[in-house]
């Protein structure tokens, strides 16, 4: 059959599928030549290569594309669109062309996967967070590198750094840099692969952390980070304001000059500007910056070349200076590139200084390693220049790694080579004296280096100003914390409410004009958000789940760590009271998001690790029986009532405050499940719905469980495929919790019986303890103190799982204050007094207290024959009999043929009157012990009696309803075959 015969084609029209809108299509084989060239499309391929391609695995060639040819391009697609629509139809791959994006190959946009975010549901949108054809995107060099560079050098590299290794020495500057450039470069690597783990939205290290570690640890970090990145700006702003006062003097508007003494052989006056001129300057300063960030990206990349081109040629200037340098010259103390200055001066000379750095004896200020590297580590910061505009760049899981790891190993490069030419350059007194060396020796003027420092630390400012905003809008687009919906922006749009607040934050700090207090706070900031940038990758690397494959190949967690701790420790040596602080705050703020915030499901790294923890806790614990000392009730809580319940109710209110008291101090597992009746495949998405209403419920009531929904054609299969595959290995639930159906004589539901006597029964099979709770109404929640004694009614070895409930039931605060009794059944009166001591040895080897009681069967006997209340408890008995001789009557008139084979509950039964008569005087006993003994008990305990064999269930239900008649709050236990407590340590 020809290719090209799509439609029409004569006689082969028997070859072609018809579907049911009437369209014909040819089914799509294996070694189809349109699948084997779509399977050869490079992936990076341009959309132009596309349509090439298009063109040539249409069947039928050029013929068909003449058919097609159409002047209007839409309709041409949409034809197209049309017949490869239906080729996989049998498979239903419609919507893969969707959602992996292959539309792109016919030129249309399609969004890429978004994490979901609170009240979401994890689907795949096709029109959001998608790049707008007309927004401009950042590449590499000015996306990331231009502003990673313009962070990284600033005004210490000027003022600073040649009195760095004046003090430091060459050999331990060289340590210093490698130090503090070894953390950042670190980071970097870090950054690079979780940065290329997946599509990344605007939000930069606090989108890599909050995905990471969680939305808790992502908020707090990520605010800590905007905080320093606008207080930043600040630092920056007036550091060029006091570069460009200091160099024109007469552009101050209030004169004041502070003469200070220092301690060299010849003093001079050391001049600074005045406070007012710092915060006039600054605000201006800091408006016109506000001014280039509202312009948006494109002005910024307009304006960033002008800041960042005479910073380079300052540089250049600076070293060609040093080329140039002779014996005093250009000022006395220059040396030139020497090998005695660079001898002399390789070794530290840690000494006290006066405020403004210059040596003096009698200065308060002491330098040493760890005070310079507080010093010099804000020269290394500015790496997550690149990421935090993350939004803004075509690709950054190729800019992020590149820009980011090149600026880092640029500057440090710089900063090393530096180290030997300055240290070769002059003698240690001009190092120190000189704080402008870098102006002293520039070619051919000073004036350049004023002009470096003023425009390195504007566009400094420049970048902190333009990321600072774009991290609170991200912040508040995830919609975690309520407070920031404010600076909410939408998808392409520039965040200018957020910008406002950061200038607003910036002019704050610059009115302050003194921060030497807020300073190490903002590097702590810094520090934190790269010992999170590092502890998320190497928790992403160490766990190595299956969704962890970065494209940045060179990283390892054992790297991740190192830089973690890294960070820790040179926030301990810049100042431990910093790092308290600003640890203290991230506590702060992480404490309020986890109260106040919403909960956020990103997949972190933490839900990975709780995963694999719970897998390996799991595979130890194996399949074998636990010991009694390690065990733990994993009630499993049936929510379905004997009854209804208001629509919006999923479970009975006191069923969850019951689960609650079969935990010590809240410590297990409940598993709250229900039952909808119906096929699986028309209710699938009402058990979605009901399952999470459920949960939620639980939540609610402050109870640690999860809720299941099954599906199932009535409530016995349903329970009977519950009770079989529930749990995992020693995890499955070992305590089934049911509510006892009191209401099923009055409203006359015949049907519960079978089904209750067939949920104790599969109990007893699959060796599941049971626990039917009668009165639950009146149970009392965790406020309601009970007082009187909780009773137990120990009649049959059920591994003390009775003792352990009352035990269990007395660590609640309802129960404090109530006294256990045990109620034994001895069948003569002479193993009474035998049976006492042997229980009360029992008890006290359990560690147990509790008053003892025996009654015999003789006086159990006679408290029903010659009791004054001989008539009221056999008028219960009477009533049961009358009833059960109906029920007996009426299934005889419905048997026929042989009147001896009774059928019930869908099998034959065998009626043995002696033994119901047996079983209901039992029952009736029992309940007149109870009423007589317990009353006034806060709570009884009984054993439960299976139900007998070839009986209906609704006799069983009668010995039931005799056995709890009156009793207001009744637990009846069933244990299970295997002990839960134990008398040895």
């Amino acid at each position: 059959m020809d290719n090209g015969d799509i439609e029409g084609g004569g006689g082969l029209e028997d070859e072609f599928h018809t579907n049911q809108s009437g369209r014909k299509y040819r089914p799509v084989v294996a070694h189809d030549p349109a699948v084997l060239e779509m399977s050869s499309i490079p992936p990076g391929s341009s959309s132009s290569n596309h349509q090439s391609i298009l063109k040539k695995i249409i069947p039928g060639g050029s013929t068909q594309a003449k058919t097609n040819t159409n002047t209007d391009g839409v309709n041409d697609n949409s034809t197209n669109g049309s017949e490869r629509e239906h080729k996989l139809e049998l498979f239903g791959f419609d919507s893969l062309v969707n959602i992996l994006g292959l539309k792109s190959m016919t030129g249309e946009q399609v969004a890429a996967p978004s994490s979901p975010r609170d009240g979401e549901d994890g689907s795949i949108s096709f029109d959001r967070d998608r790049p707008r054809p007309n927004d401009l995107k950042l590449g590499t060099m000015m996306g990331v590198f231009i502003p990673c560079l313009q962070n990284i050098l600033g005004i210490i590299y000027y003022i600073r750094f040649s009195w760095i290794v004046g003090m430091a020495g060459i050999g331990e500057s060289l340590v210093l840099v490698a130090f503090c450039g070894l953390c950042t470069f670190l980071t970097g690597i870090s950054l690079s692969a979780i940065a290329t783990n997946g599509a990344m939205k605007g939000g930069g290290p606090y989108y890599l952390i909050g995905r990471a570690l969680g939305p808790e640890i992502g908020v707090s970090i990520g605010l800590c980070f905007f905080l320093g990145n606008a207080v930043a700006g600040a630092l920056y702003v007036l550091g060029a304001v006091e570069t460009f006062l200091k160099a024109v003097p007469a552009a101050g508007i209030f004169k004041e000059t502070i003469t200070k003494v220092n301690g060299t052989d010849i003093p001079h006056p050391i001049q600074s500007p005045s406070s007012h001129d710092l915060q006039i300057y600054g605000i201006v300063v800091t408006i016109i910056l506000c001014f280039i960030v509202f312009g948006g990206v494109k002005m910024i990349n307009r304006v960033a070349p002008a800041f960042l081109i005479p910073v380079l040629f300052s540089l250049l200037c600076i070293f060609i200076g040093i080329f140039l340098t002779k014996k005093d010259y250009p000022a006395d103390g220059v040396t030139g590139l020497s090998l005695e200055s660079f001898k002399e001066n390789w070794s530290s000379d840690y000494q006290f200084t006066n405020n403004a750095g210059i040596p003096d004896p009698e200065g308060k200020v002491y330098w040493n390693f760890n005070a310079l590297v507080g010093l010099f580590f804000p020269a290394v910061t500015g790496i997550m220049a690149g990421s935090n505009r993350s939004a803004s760049l075509k690709d950054t899981q190729r800019s992020i790694p590149i820009g980011t790891l090149a600026a880092t190993l640029t500057t440090t490069v710089l900063y090393l080579v530096s180290v030997l030419f300055f240290g070769a350059l002059a003698t240690r007194d001009k190092l120190l004296t000189d704080r402008l060396l870098t102006a002293t020796i520039a070619w051919p003027f000073p004036a350049i280096i004023y002009i470096g420092i003023i425009l390195s630390t504007l566009g400094a400012a420049l970048q902190s100003l333009t990321g600072a905003p774009r991290l609170l809008a991200a912040i508040a687009n995830d919609d975690i914390l309520p407070i920031l919906n404010y600076f909410k922006v939408a998808d392409g749009h520039e965040p200018h409410i957020a910008t406002l607040f950061t200038a607003f934050l910036c002019v704050g700090c610059v009115v302050i004009g003194n921060l030497d207090l807020v300073t190490p706070t903002v590097t702590m900031f810094l520090l934190l958000c790269y010992m999170g940038v590092n502890l998320s990758c190497f928790l992403l690397d160490l766990l190595d789940a299956p969704s962890w494959r970065p494209r940045w190949k060179f990283h390892h967690w054992s790297l991740s760590l190192l830089g973690a701790l890294l960070c820790i420790v040179i926030m301990f040596l810049i100042s431990w009271s910093f790092t308290v602080v600003s640890l203290a705050l991230a506590s702060l703020i992480y404490y309020y998001v986890s109260i106040k915030g919403k909960a956020g499901d990103w997949g972190d790294g933490f839900k990975s690790a709780y995963f694999q923890l719970a897998l390996r806790s799991l595979r130890s614990l194996g399949a074998n029986q636990v010991h009694p000392k390690n065990w733990y009730p994993i009630p499993l809580v049936f929510c379905r009532p004997w009854g209804k319940l208001p629509e919006n109710v999923p479970c009975h209110p006191k069923l969850a405050d019951f689960a609650n008291c079969m935990k010590k101090k809240g410590r297990g597992m409940s598993i709250f499940v229900s039952i909808l009746d119906g096929d699986y495949h028309e209710h699938a998405e009402d058990a979605k719905a009901a399952c999470k209403q459920l949960s939620t419920y639980i939540d609610y009531k402050r109870c640690e469980g999860v809720a299941e929904i099954v599906v199932a054609p009535n409530m016995s299969e349903g329970f009977r495929g519950i009770v079989q595959t529930m749990g995992l290995g020693n995890l499955k639930p070992n305590i089934v919790v049911m509510r006892y159906p009191e209401i099923w004589r009055r409203e006359n539901l015949k049907e519960i019986p079978a089904t209750f006597v067939g949920i104790i029964n599969d109990c007893v099979v699959a060796n599941k303890a049971v626990v039917i709770v009668k009165g639950l109404d009146e149970w009392p929640n965790e406020y309601q103190m009970q007082y009187g004694t909780i009773d137990l009614y120990w009649i049959v070895r059920d591994g003390g799982l009775m003792l352990l409930l009352s035990q269990l039931l007395r660590t609640k605060k309802s129960f404090e204050n109530c006294k256990i009794q045990v109620f034994c059944i001895a069948e003569e009166d002479s193993d009474a007094e035998e049976l006492k001591a042997d229980v009360k040895k029992f008890l006290y080897d359990l560690r147990m207290q509790a008053e003892v009681i025996v009654i015999s069967m003789k006086s159990w006997d006679a408290q029903i024959e010659g009791g004054s209340q001989q008539d009221e408890w056999l008028e219960p008995l009477t009533a049961a009999q009358q009833r059960i001789a109906g029920y007996l009557a009426e299934k005889k008139r419905s048997v026929q043929g042989d009147g001896d084979k009774l059928m019930a509950d869908g099998k034959p039964v065998v009626v043995n009157e002696q033994q119901v008569e047996k079983f209901l005087y039992t029952t009736l006993k029992l309940n007149s012990t109870i009423l007589r003994y317990s009353r006034m008990a806060a709570v009884v305990l009984v054993s439960l009696p299976p139900p007998p064999v070839n009986q209906p269930a609704y006799f069983y239900m009668e010995y039931m309803d005799l056995l709890v008649e009156n009793v207001p709050r009744l637990l009846i236990v069933r244990g299970y075959r295997r002990d839960v407590v134990t008398l040895f340590t």
